[in-house]
């Protein structure tokens, strides 16, 4: 309720709805059953956090969470991983023809079991054909990476819709800051031009493994990825001149705010192995 009050004032600071009259905002949890309206194009940032929980007061009074877990016969797999349930949410609110742009975490890319299923049905039912690999931290937590997915919704079909997925790494050997570096719309003007949005169909790869193998813009065939290891989508081919190149480090005050990135993200991983290891017990 508080982010869906702060996303109603955040509209109305921009001229969005009125503050006394109908909200375009629903305070329903949206992955509990399947949408009564079907949309052309869905731009989603889904919630961060990889599990569906509820929260209760238990009889000692206590405040508590429990994990949820979405039982929809529309939906390709039964899970409590929040962000799977969102991508299969919003291909279910697609019309025939929807198109969609949807931020995922990495995990959504390699995990196994569900993730793995989602990803097998998204290659089959509908085009999936962009994913664009951004730098940490830029749409969640600290250390945290994501990607987009885009993808065209299609109707019914014996054989799969996509026939070839376009890979832009915005990450590798990519370093932003807040204060010094932040990212801004120029940093992607490279990406919407390979993404050609006048005809996605006639586009040309920047990465060639002989003559410009620091490319950030390759093909990856249907045929490739399904044969891939649970159908991983976690794909990368750039070197890390980090990891080679001492002279070609970025600064130390870039170097020190990733390093406790990534502390922070592996405490809260830690933390979350903790909270399912106390739910057991």
């Amino acid at each position: 309720m508080g982010t869906r009050r702060l996303c109603l004032m955040n509209m109305f600071l921009h001229n969005i709805g009125e503050i006394d009259g109908d909200v375009m905002i629903s305070p329903n949890d949206a992955l509990v059953a399947a949408s009564a309206q079907s949309f052309d194009y869905v731009l989603s940032n889904p919630p961060f956090g990889t599990e569906s929980s509820m929260s209760f007061t238990n009889e000692e009074g206590e405040q508590e969470k429990d994990d949820l877990t979405y039982n929809r016969q529309d939906f390709w797999a039964t899970t409590s991983n929040k962000q799977l349930n969102f991508v299969q949410h919003i291909h279910t609110i697609l019309k025939t023809t929807g198109r969609a742009a949807v931020v995922v975490p990495d995990n959504v890319l390699f995990e196994g079991e569900a993730g793995e299923t989602v990803r097998q049905n998204l290659l089959k039912t509908t085009e999936l054909h962009t994913i664009l690999r951004l730098p940490t931290g830029i749409f969640y937590a600290k250390g945290v990476k994501a990607n987009v997915i885009f993808f065209d919704n299609r109707e019914a079909s014996k054989t799969p819709w996509t026939k070839e997925v376009w890979f832009y790494d915005y990450r590798t050997n990519i370093h932003h800051t807040l204060k010094k570096k932040p990212r801004r719309f120029d940093d992607l003007t490279d990406f919407v031009a390979c993404y050609n949005p006048k005809n996605r169909h006639k586009r040309k790869p920047t990465w060639d493994a002989g003559s410009n193998p620091e490319g950030r813009w390759r093909k990856y065939t249907y045929a490739e990825l399904a044969a891939r290891d649970k159908t991983s989508l976690d794909v990368f081919w750039l070197k890390d001149k980090s990891l080679t190149d001492l002279d070609n480090l970025p600064e130390p005050d870039q170097l020190a705010e990733e390093i406790i990135e990534n502390l922070e993200a592996g405490l809260l991983s830690f933390r979350a192995v903790l909270a399912s290891l106390n739910k057991a017990t």
